[in-house]
């Protein structure tokens, strides 16, 4: 008898260090614990395996976006009783990205956030994914035609005009500006880049010379820039609207002879962007809070997949501590306008 207890208890110990080293090598995976209740459900299906894919794993917003430990997305599940994953690849492309949502899909997913790297490489999987009844949201970036819900940020419109009246009044409405976008394919890029165009016919002084594309890579970014200033050494400003390009734009201006002639603005964190704004390479930039855009995606992607809502325009519901949010046009839910940055206001913030 005390032979066989001791290999049960030597068989139970090998078991558990299996699991152990199995969860260790799997994606972030966060659930309400059992029996607590979910006291933000409010009467929302409870138990959905929800997957929460962004462009790639790493980056610094979408770290923010998706955590529990920052407020975003898996905090957003954990409040609904909710099981919350993040997983993706480690590259902006579709190539890297498709897998991880594909996974999902076999995995049982109930639930797909995506932030989408190329539309029309993701919606094959995407569209067989909903027609499994698997709820579809995307955030952050788009794809129109294969999703149920798409929770932006911010109007593209407003994104677009602010940052060319940013960068306006920076350069005193006059001079050659380039722009260091993410991937060409991006919508969210495209659409701001678009308004971007639409709202420097206001300022006829200032000529876009050219876009170049970091793909959200900082050794990409870094080398779009160098060669845009290379190729433009009057240019007097540079527009990023993707976090990691205004970082490596900011970058390399600080480290070259266009520190005090280029002046670099975008959207981007204000942790990673205090440096630049402390040394005048970038005065003003701005954000939304990315966990604020990730908390809203899983209270949208809960409600829909319970049936709470719908995606026809005017269907209203609460995201918890944000409050309450509408369907708008295009199924889309607008999080809100973005901030803007400066010295006078940046130490006020830490994402």
């Amino acid at each position: 008898m005390r032979r066989s207890a001791k290999r049960r208890l030597l068989a139970s110990a090998v078991v558990l260090v299996a699991s152990a080293t199995l969860a260790a090598c799997s994606s972030s995976t966060t659930s309400a614990p059992s029996g607590s209740g979910s006291p933000d459900s409010g009467g929302l299906k409870t138990g959905l395996k929800a997957y929460v894919i962004p462009k790639l794993l790493g980056a610094q917003y979408f770290t923010i976006a998706d955590s529990a430990k920052s407020g975003g997305a898996i905090a957003g599940l954990q409040a609904l009783g909710e099981t919350g994953t993040e997983t993706s690849g480690t590259a902006a492309t579709p190539a890297s990205e498709l897998p991880a949502i594909q996974a999902a899909v076999t995995k049982g997913a109930n639930i797909l956030i995506v932030s989408a790297t190329d539309p029309n490489a993701l919606c094959p999987t995407l569209k067989a994914a909903m027609a499994k009844g698997i709820t579809v949201v995307t955030y952050d970036s788009d794809a129109p035609t294969c999703r149920d819900l798409f929770v932006n940020q911010a109007s593209s419109k407003a994104v677009g005009a602010s940052l060319v009246d940013l960068m306006a009044k920076q350069i005193h409405n006059s001079g050659d500006i380039g722009i260091v976008s993410a991937a060409a394919s991006a919508t969210n890029q495209n659409a701001w880049i678009g308004y971007m165009k639409q709202e420097l016919a206001k300022y006829p002084k200032i000529h876009l010379v050219s876009i170049v594309y970091g793909n959200d890579d900082p050794t990409t970014a870094t080398q779009v820039t160098q060669g845009l200033l290379q190729r433009y050494p009057n240019i007097k400003g540079i527009i990023a609207p993707t976090s990691v390009g205004i970082v490596s734009a900011a970058q390399v201006v600080s480290s070259s002879k266009y520190k005090g002639k280029v002046i670099v603005t975008g959207l981007g964190t204000p942790d990673s962007m205090k440096k630049y704004v402390a040394n005048g390479v970038s005065p003003q930039f701005e954000l939304w809070n990315p966990a604020d855009l990730g908390y809203l995606a899983a209270y949208a992607a809960v409600n829909y997949a319970s049936k709470k809502i719908t995606n026809a325009s005017g269907q209203s519901f609460t995201a918890g501590k944000l409050g309450k949010f509408t369907v708008g046009p295009d199924r889309t839910i607008i999080l809100g306008p973005p901030l803007v940055f400066s010295s006078a206001n940046i130490n006020n913030y830490n994402f």
